[in-house]
């Protein structure tokens, strides 16, 4: 019982890899029951989000070097990059379909 509060409310890497899954599971729901495009998007981005916190803690956890967080940067560039490419898809989309509901846009002929 000498445990100091310190010790005892300790953030181990356990709990970010729950956290991290518990994004990632919520992502892939997103992903599989959207019908929306935004809405699919969000839910990529809390898949991305989710691993670059995995990268995070696991460099933390271990010692030597910053690997985690250099792919943590990559991370986020690719997120940026993704989200400008896939919003001005969605225009496009918006522009021809006037709707943004992934199951009615089986075409891009229009």
């Amino acid at each position: 019982m000498n445990a100091t509060i310190s010790q005892v409310f300790a953030i181990g890497l356990h709990h970010y890899i729950i956290v991290a899954t518990l994004l990632f599971v919520l992502g892939l729901l997103t992903v599989a029951t959207r019908r929306n495009a935004v809405a699919i998007l969000m839910g990529v981005e809390l898949i991305l989000n989710a691993a670059a916190l995995n990268f995070v803690a696991f460099a933390r956890f271990t010692h030597g070097g910053i690997a985690g967080q250099v792919f943590t940067l990559f991370i986020i560039a690719l997120a940026a990059a993704e989200a400008v490419v896939a919003l001005a898809i969605l225009l496009s989309i918006f522009r021809n379909f006037k709707d943004v509901d992934v199951f009615k846009t089986t075409t891009l002929k229009e």
